[in-house]
């Protein structure tokens, strides 16, 4: 009984379906809040238009096995951390995302079309929320 019981419970660590649905309910906010079209969330998730509409519909999910599941999360990361930066200003977080920035080469924006792009824009923002 419970062995049946510890089989029955997912990890924590293990991504589960729920987890899928939740991660890309999460993005479709992320991406309300930045006005970031399909296209574009989809460039951040390698991902095409119509597979990121499904998803933001609900009709589709990302896989945990997946690039895409991974870039979303650091997505949500980047969302996060920036909204702890700015305190909650969803205008001054999508100012900054299109604003150039010296220290990253580039505007926000358009590095995280790029997995390294994301991953550097992410710990950037960690590195500034750290100070605080």
């Amino acid at each position: 009984m419970v062995a049946q019981a510890q089989a029955e419970q997912v990890s924590p660590s293990s991504p589960s379906p729920e987890r899928s649905e939740v991660l890309a309910t999460a993005l479709g906010r992320v991406a309300e809040f930045w006005g970031l079209s399909n296209a574009r969330l989809g460039a951040v998730l390698g991902l095409s238009a119509p597979t990121v509409s499904r998803l933001r519909r609900g009709a589709s999910a990302l896989d945990p096995a997946r690039k895409a599941f991974e870039a979303g999360q650091l997505l949500l990361r980047l969302f996060r951390s920036l909204d702890a930066l700015l305190g909650s200003d969803d205008a001054a977080a999508r100012r900054w995302l299109g604003t150039f920035n010296s220290d990253l080469a580039a505007k926000p924006i358009d590095a995280i079309a790029t997995m390294r792009g994301l991953i550097a824009v992410c710990d950037y923002v960690d590195f500034h929320r750290a100070r605080v």
